[in-house]
């Protein structure tokens, strides 16, 4: 059970038994009366964000989420298809469940994936993955009109800026909370 004061940005609350996650946060003190908690909740589920206050002594239920490794397999039109690694079953996500990680999504990889009350609702990748390089404009030494970076597609087709030695074939790690490279990967 959390209390009004437990909130916090990423917090996971339950809702009229519906899961929320917190996305922005701000605590008021007015000149007198009881304290606000201002919040910007997200379903969960659904994807819907509304504005929601608070006060002092509000009292939230955990949301009951459970979270599995699991591996991408493929993506079938707009459903993308994960295995458990451990019980190998299958399960499918939307392309609004995925949401904007499916520029940084390549086979293979192994990620989180989030359940509420046993159904599939959202998935987090890695903190870092490995990307290739399939496309990069060479650089031209003494070119610094366009800054110390350059745009770099990689395989899953998302296009990075990266600096001007990065060729193309080159393997890239890709930090997926800011998605932005990192370094050269050696193999």
């Amino acid at each position: 059970m959390y209390e009004c004061s437990d909130l916090k940005k990423g917090l996971k609350i339950e809702i009229d038994n519906e899961p929320y996650v917190v996305i922005q946060f701000q605590f008021v003190k007015p000149g007198k009366g009881q304290a606000l908690y201002k919040c910007r909740l997200k379903n969960m589920v659904t994807g819907s964000q509304f504005d929601r206050t608070f006060r002092s002594g509000d009292k939230f239920n955990e949301a009951k989420l459970e979270e599995h490794e699991m591996e991408y397999l493929y993506s079938d039109g707009d459903t993308y298809c994960f295995m458990n690694t451990s019980t190998y079953g299958q399960e499918f996500l939307t392309q609004d469940q995925v949401g904007e990680v499916k520029d940084l999504l390549k086979e293979n990889t192994v990620c989180q994936i989030l359940f509420y009350e046993g159904k599939a609702i959202g998935l987090t990748l890695p903190n870092f993955i490995e990307l290739k390089v399939v496309q990069s404009d060479p650089w031209v030494k003494g070119d610094t009109a366009s800054g110390s970076t350059k745009p770099a597609t990689l395989e899953t087709g998302y296009t990075i800026q990266v600096p001007p030695f990065i060729e193309e074939g080159e393997i890239l790690r890709i930090d997926t909370r800011t998605r932005e490279y990192v370094e050269r990967v050696k193999k």
